[in-house]
This record gives C-alpha cells, sequence and structure tokens, in this order.
C-alpha cells in the first residue's frame, strides 16, 4: 500500500508552546483544594478548584493523571475536577510534583 495520501504530524514542534502556556497558568492561578458531603448522597468528595487552565485536553490528561496517582474516580466538571474520596493530602501531593506549587 503506498503513502501518498499519509501525512504525518510532528507534535514535537507545539511542545514548547505548550509548556510555556502551562507556566504562565501555572504561575498566576490560585488554587482551592477541599473536601465536600453535599449532593453526592453523603459521600466524600475531593474538589480541586482554580486551576486557572482553560484548555480542555490539558485538564483531561490531568485528570487521569491524578485518578491513576490517588487510584480513585473522578470527573471534570466546568474546569473544576472532582475526585471520589477524601484524596485532599495525596491530590496536593501529586499537584507539587507536577509543578503546582501555589496551593
Amino acid at each position: 500500500m503506498g503513502k501518498k495520501n499519509w501525512i504525518e504530524f510532528d507534535n514535537h514542534e507545539n511542545k514548547p508552546e505548550e509548556t510555556a502556556k502551562v507556566d504562565t497558568f501555572i504561575k498566576r492561578a490560585k488554587i482551592n483544594i477541599s473536601k465536600q458531603k453535599k449532593g453526592k448522597k453523603g459521600k466524600t468528595i475531593t474538589l480541586i478548584k482554580g486551576l486557572g487552565i482553560e484548555d480542555e485536553i490539558f485538564l483531561k490528561e490531568l485528570l487521569k493523571k491524578i485518578k491513576v496517582f490517588c487510584g480513585t474516580g473522578g470527573t471534570l466538571i466546568e474546569s473544576n475536577i472532582q475526585l471520589q474520596g477524601d484524596m485532599v493530602s495525596k491530590s496536593i501531593e501529586f499537584l507539587r510534583k507536577e509543578g503546582f506549587h501555589n496551593l
């Protein structure tokens, strides 16, 4: 099979721009991490607000990484991350490893 209609994309060219965007978001944002019980039938959730990132793809990748790190489920609602259970200390540890220092 020939490759005459095949186009390869090099994603490495956009990497410095993405890291620059992330760095500016990280410096500006004040992140709030709290534990809540209301509205979830008495179940505890950890709410991460104020990441300051509007890029939905980056937020979904961050959500996936934090769910694997914490070993729990979670969702993305209105640019806020919700994790199942009391994961405040684990989420703080994960975000510091990812470069978010203004918690």
